[in-house]
């Protein structure tokens, strides 16, 4: 079977974080791209994140990585929106305990703030902002969410991050429990790619 083409041969992730890397790798199998992380770039510098809008880290990102590199670069940056917590951890879900929080600790705090509050008062979603910074000098954003309940009782070996508390009432599972295949289908980072690859489509094919 042939695989699709892109408009370049290489394209940068800009992310250090495995589970991340395996996901987009996954979604990038049909195309014939070679896919490069920061970490075969020597010398590349830390990109600090420190916008208020998952849009905004996410451009800061992939047009750093693109100017430093030369090459397309896709940056994500996601996070979970809890409706009962004013929204949060929001930008701040990667290091909600603190600055080098592991994701238990971040789920720990997580339950532990929501451990008062109904279920059903606990909806809760998973936002995914995507950026390819091109050499055109343009960027193009897709925006991905999805919707669930923060559950206090981890289940699941799959996923990371907040996964294993992020219930899926249509499913009946929490993310964490999902195939790769279909957390891919519906997941918020999912959603985003592929309406980035439609915007791909109507630029260059």
């Amino acid at each position: 079977m042939c695989k699709q083409t892109f408009p370049w041969k290489r394209i940068v992730l800009a992310t250090k974080n495995k589970g991340k890397i395996r996901e987009f790798s996954r979604m990038f199998e049909e195309f014939d791209v070679e896919i490069l992380t920061i970490a075969d770039i020597p010398d590349m510098p830390d990109v600090v994140e420190d916008g208020k809008t998952f849009e905004a880290n996410a451009r800061k990102k992939a047009e750093t990585i693109l100017g430093f590199t030369g090459f397309p670069a896709l940056a994500d940056d996601s996070g979970l929106e809890v409706d009962a917590l004013g929204g949060q951890p929001g930008v701040y879900s990667a290091r909600f305990a603190g600055p080098n929080a592991t994701d238990d600790e971040n789920n720990e705090k997580l339950t532990g703030m929501l451990r008062d509050v109904a279920k059903e008062e606990r909806q809760a979603r998973f936002v995914s902002v995507l950026a390819l910074a091109i050499p055109d000098g343009q960027t193009l954003l897709a925006k991905g969410t999805c919707e669930g309940i923060i559950v206090l009782d981890a289940k699941g070996e799959r996923g990371f991050g907040y996964d294993p508390h992020f219930f899926l009432p249509d499913k009946q599972q929490t993310m964490a429990e999902l195939s790769p295949e279909e957390k891919n289908r519906i997941s918020h980072r999912g959603v985003a790619l592929r309406k980035l690859e439609g915007l791909l489509k109507e630029r260059f094919l």
